[in-house]
């Protein structure tokens, strides 16, 4: 078993296992990071960005190439920025051929999309399977990404900064950030999308899926988002998991699902928590806090956010906690390309919600208090700005938008527009992005920015209890989840489990042996044996058949009575004897003795022995179930088998 890792980043996961004659992707998750590398795309013109300077390098004397590198960055605060459309991290293409993919497994809406990249850009001929919601949240995703990447298109699509030369001149955490930026790609098409996502098939909890006979798919609740989900890949003898993005924490979402998960041959683990030294309950806590000051104050709420996900939460806590403070009339603006969609499917997904959430839907109530939020006037949505009427927008508000990089989307006008006055705050809630780095082009700002992540993925001491109960064999993690974050040792991966990790662009290879197939015996062989008792309860047979490999499934058949041709006859005689047990290799030696050959050398290999023949320039290798002779002599090799031969039991 290999395990191919295409992803730098174990938040975006991207990973193949080749198992049992089949290749198997694990999720194909864009890195959006990338995007903090370039400039933000104002929705009209900015002269301040506009006018910002070309960044120079700080020597003195530097090559023409890296002066024409140069006039690609721009200067904002002393920070070099690209004059350009953002680019993402796409999954690894070079590690393997993509195109012999034969199924993708999407465990959540954040972890799919690069999809269009895979099943678009290359000869990908394999099934996407996902749950109902992943589906279209995700769809919810990639149409707010392209939108927002294709409002504003730049006349000139710049490359030159991706000079190598030109690094070494960088500040090192901007030469940190675009390492990879020769592996970026600019954002696919709409049409990319409705193509890509017509290939995705539905899968609910708990149905199981058959891939060529060979390993059985099985999806369960991951308790991270609405329809996330962990996959099971079983066959007659192994069985992995993969744990993606999970929560044990009581929100909005079908709790996650244990006992599927226990006794795993290996369990992948990613998408741990991005915010280990922080509570999600605190942070929405101080969310709430930090908005009502603010709106007291008679300042305005500014939060970068995903269309979907925790919004769902901030919504719902948010205005509970306003009633509270006598601040019920302060009006929440949601402005997404996709923002009706998104309130209307979280209202339609009943069976995928907590039990809290389905027990509104039988009342009849809205399973999320957005809805009546929306009927009352007090939640407002629009596609985009420019839908905004003067008389509909009022202040001081909360406005929702995206994106959470601030470098494109509407959330950019509201900087510009909001960001001179102290008054306002800006508050992070994605984890996905630094916050300071997100905000570095548009400094100076007058206006406050509190950074509340909230991330209910499952935190090191969790998955640490979890990995306990589910008792996996072996365990195959990222890197850097053994690695202790500061000096804070309860803050790393500790687990008696075998432990192997990955980093992107390379190969792993899982120590686990197939040692069993399922084999199914004919009827008309079945109806032939007669079993003999040799102790109470327990009946032995010899039988000899024919082994018949057909869509993956063994079935051992009477032989025939004429050979098909007569190559095969041979292969259809009864054998003289049947050879069973293991080869004692201190009567080998002894028997090599007696035929003249005394210089042997036994060492043990770990998983058998290793018989030295130096005057024969010859090795023999004994394991457990299989017997190797290397040996250049035609005549000596067939010798060493007859006397292996009379080392065996046999009956």
């Amino acid at each position: 078993m290999k395990v191919y890792c295409l992803s730098g980043d174990p938040n975006q996961p991207c990973l193949v296992v080749k198992f049992k004659n089949t290749t198997i992707m694990l999720d194909c998750a864009l890195g959006l990071t990338s995007a903090l590398a370039f400039l933000p795309v104002p929705l009209v013109y900015s002269a301040r960005l506009a006018s910002l300077p070309v960044w120079k390098p700080k020597e003195s004397s530097v090559p023409p190439e890296i002066k024409a590198a140069c006039q690609e960055l721009r200067d904002c605060a002393g920070e070099p920025f690209v004059d350009g459309i953002s680019e993402f991290s796409v999954p690894e293409t070079g590690l393997l051929d993509l195109a012999q993919v034969d199924v993708i497994l999407l465990s959540n809406y954040k972890c799919m999309l690069a999809l269009p990249f895979i099943t678009e850009y290359i000869a990908f001929k394999g099934s996407v399977f996902a749950t109902e919601p992943t589906l279209q949240t995700g769809r919810q995703f990639m149409e707010e990404l392209v939108h927002f990447t294709e409002r504003r298109p730049k006349a000139k699509i710049p490359n030159r900064w991706k000079n190598p030369e030109l690094f070494k001149y960088l500040p090192q955490h901007f030469r940190d950030l675009i390492k990879n930026s020769a592996d970026w790609r600019q954002c696919y098409s709409m049409q990319n999308v409705k193509s890509s996502l017509a290939r995705v098939q539905m899968v609910n909890f708990g149905e199981k899926l058959n891939l060529f006979g060979c390993v059985e798919l099985m999806a369960v609740s991951s308790g991270y988002c609405i329809g996330s989900c962990n996959w099971v890949m079983q066959s007659s003898h192994e069985k992995i998991v993969y744990l993606s993005g999970s929560s044990t924490l009581t929100t909005h979402p079908k709790p996650m699902e244990h006992s599927p998960l226990r006794e795993s041959d290996v369990l992948i683990l990613t998408g741990l928590t991005q915010t280990p030294t922080t509570d999600p309950d605190s942070m929405i806590g101080e969310f709430c806090l930090s908005a009502a000051v603010t709106l007291q104050n008679g300042g305005s709420v500014l939060v970068p956010c995903n269309p979907s996900g925790v919004i769902y939460d901030l919504f719902e806590c948010l205005s509970a906690h306003l009633d509270n403070s006598g601040l019920g009339q302060i009006p929440f603006y949601f402005v997404s390309p996709v923002a009706d969609s998104s309130l209307a499917y979280s209202n339609i997904f009943a069976e995928w919600l907590s039990s809290s959430k389905q027990n509104k839907v039988y009342l009849p109530e809205e399973p999320f208090p957005h809805a009546f939020l929306t009927k009352n006037g007090r939640l407002k949505r629009y596609s985009n700005i420019q839908d905004i009427g003067n008389n509909d927008f009022k202040t001081p508000c909360v406005v929702f938008t995206g994106h959470p990089s601030l470098r494109f989307g509407d959330v950019v006008h509201f900087i510009e527009l909001w960001g001179r006055s102290g008054l306002n705050t800006i508050i992070f809630t994605e984890p996905d992005f630094p916050y300071l780095e997100a905000m570095a082009p548009f400094q100076p700002l007058a206006m406050k920015a509190v950074y509340c992540p909230i991330d209910t993925s499952l935190s090191y001491s969790q998955v640490n209890k979890l990995i306990a109960d589910l008792k996996p064999r072996h365990l195959l993690l990222a890197e850097k989840y053994t690695h202790a974050i500061g000096q804070r040792s309860d803050l790393a991966i500790s687990v008696e489990a075998l432990t192997l990790t990955y980093r992107r662009g390379q190969v792993v290879k899982i120590p686990v042996k197939r040692q069993f197939e399922q084999i199914e015996i004919d009827k008309k062989l079945a109806a032939q044996l007669e079993p003999v008792e040799v102790k109470p309860g327990v009946a032995v047979v010899t039988l000899t058949g024919s082994l018949h490999l057909k869509d993956n499934k063994v079935v051992l058949k009477p032989l025939p009575t004429e050979p098909e041709s007569r190559d095969t006859k041979a292969l259809h005689k009864f054998p003289k004897q049947y050879l069973w047990g293991l080869v004692d290799v201190n009567q080998f030696v002894q028997v090599l003795a007696t035929h003249g050959i005394t210089d042997v050398k036994v060492t043990d290999s770990g998983d058998g022995h290793i018989v030295h023949l130096p005057n024969e320039d010859t090795l023999i290798q004994v394991e457990d179930d299989s017997t190797h002779i290397f040996c250049g002599d035609k005549m000596l090799r067939r010798k060493l088998k007859d006397i292996l031969l009379q080392c065996m039991s046999k009956f």
